[in-house]
């Protein structure tokens, strides 16, 4: 296999370090908008299977002779949102397998934001699918650890635990603290804005896909390794976009643990529109407000020195289990930020994300998954991967009762 890695940030890094412990791989072209940034990916894993290159991930012609050059049949995208479909279209057009782990971006309905749909998650993409079906090629989103690994969960849950479904509902928490920072995202905060501060979506069997105010459902889940009770809320999530097409649920939902006081810095973003990405005119230049917040920020690739904590993603699963009896369960996964530094020098939520593609890769690598079309996580078989994911030493765990 012969990927090109398009994004070499925090999780395009921490991509570079996991592939480099694998065989699968054949060569690895990590490229950047920074060429310095790609260059010091590959410094780091001092393996020649491993190149740097330069690319504009919004310049599909660039990408797609990128990929001809270093002959790459795999396109795996480590960039934010804003870069999926270029880099979704320069993949189809060179015949390559597509992987992401953010979908396309929502565009909020434009007289009913808080009940109805708009333009949804991943609908630019799903819109293409003919196409890669008619081309016999694949494109597999969603493909981090929320969405990701909670989509492995859902099917997993499906094939193995519940005969019947009431709720699937992604939970996710954590106990992570920066030390000298009052406010340090430990993810990409252009991302964040994008997904918090958006209407939140809902799947119910009987109503479809529909929306509700940011933040909305607050509740305390208790999460397992000692991370405690966190206030989870409604969040836009590409799950709840993914999951009921695949998998039979009455209800679909997706809760982050984001705090108070990191709910009340995304309302005051809101508030005085620097969480807008349309540009506006200062000192003579075009800069979008969201770009000014995101580049005064750390950077949280480089944060895990300073963080410590535990971080958990999971699906809550309610439903009737296979012995006929009401079930609940709670499938997680929790990266320790001291172990994911000390093992491959990144910090704990961009390791968690970038694991997942990587597994996946090497799944389709072996075959062992296979399909065209644009598909998501639930479309295979959960157990296979579970169980590579375990033998990349990270394991995932389950408690009854929720």
């Amino acid at each position: 296999m012969r990927i090109l890695l398009v994004g070499a940030g925090g999780v395009g890094g921490a991509i570079t370090t996991i592939a480099a412990r694998r065989r699968f791989p054949e060569a690895v072209v990590v490229a950047d908008f920074d060429p310095d940034r790609a260059e010091k990916a590959v410094a780091s894993v001092g393996d020649e299977r491993f190149t740097a290159a330069q690319v504009d991930a919004s310049d599909e012609r660039a990408v797609l002779a990128l990929l001809a050059e270093h002959r790459c049949d795999v396109l795996l995208n480590a960039t934010d949102p804003r870069f999926v479909m270029p880099l979704f279209r320069a993949a189809l057009a060179a015949g390559a397998t597509y992987v992401d782990m953010a979908m396309s971006l929502s565009h909020p309905h434009p007289d009913a934001p808080y009940r109805r749909t708009g333009v949804k998650l991943g609908d630019e993409q799903f819109a293409l699918a003919g196409d890669w079906e008619a081309a016999g090629a694949l494109a597999l989103c969603g493909m981090g650890v929320e969405p990701g690994l909670s989509d492995v969960f859902a099917r997993y849950a499906a094939d193995h635990l519940f005969s019947e479904i009431d709720e699937l509902g992604v939970r996710d928490g954590a106990d992570l603290t920066v030390r000298g920072y009052d406010f340090a995202p430990s993810f990409s905060i252009w991302t964040t804005i994008e997904e918090c501060l958006n209407p939140p979506v809902v799947w119910e069997r009987d109503r479809g896909w529909f929306t509700t105010e940011p933040f909305s459902e607050p509740e305390v889940f208790e999460f397992p390794e000692g991370i405690g009770p966190v206030e989870c809320v409604n969040v836009e999530h590409e799950e709840v976009l993914l999951m009921p097409r695949w998998v039979d649920a009455r209800r679909v939902t997706f809760k982050y643990g984001l705090g108070a006081e990191f709910i009340a810095v995304l309302k005051a973003l809101h508030t005085t529109g620097l969480d807008s990405t349309t540009p506006v005119r200062v000192g003579g230049v075009e800069v979008s407000p969201r770009d000014v917040v995101a580049a005064v920020l750390p950077d949280p690739a480089g944060l895990g020195e300073l963080m410590s904590g535990k971080t958990c993603a999971g699906l809550w699963v309610s439903g009737t289990g296979k012995d006929g009896e009401p079930r609940q369960v709670y499938l997680y996964h929790v990266v320790d930020n001291a172990w994911s530094m000390s093992e491959y020098g990144a910090q704990a939520v961009v390791w968690q994300t970038a694991v997942n593609p990587v597994v996946a890769l090497e799944l389709l690598a072996t075959g062992v998954w296979q399909g065209t079309g644009v598909l998501g996580p639930e479309a295979f078989d959960a157990v296979p991967f579970l169980d590579l994911l375990t033998a990349y030493g990270s394991p995932w765990g389950l408690r009854e009762g929720g």
